[in-house]
């Protein structure tokens, strides 16, 4: 799998946060829902584009992993949490609540 590093703004379609991209975000920090953009992450060469549901978040090698799935697709896709991240949907996420 290859990386592409693509810098972008946006504004999220879910709860309209605007979004400071930096080369590496794939989702909004404030509900962590995300657009499938992408086939290989980066690329932005998916022609789906439905949103990415945050379904469940679990921890590896103490970091959060954030499951998401697409609401028209079903395509299934693990992102790492970044630090920007509100912790309180981490955490409701983590015991089963979205």
């Amino acid at each position: 799998m290859s990386f592409t590093r693509t810098i972008e703004d946006f504004k999220c379609e879910r709860c309209g946060a605007e979004v400071k991209g930096t080369g590496y975000t794939n989702h909004c920090p404030k509900c962590l829902w995300s657009k499938h953009v992408d086939v290989e992450p980066g690329d932005r060469a998916a022609t789906c584009a439905g949103l990415m549901e945050p379904v469940a978040v679990a921890q590896k090698k103490g970091e959060w992993v954030i499951e998401q799935r697409c609401t028209k697709c079903g395509f299934t896709r693990n992102q790492s949490a970044q630090k920007e991240d509100n912790l309180e949907v981490i955490i409701e996420l983590s015991r089963g609540k979205s």
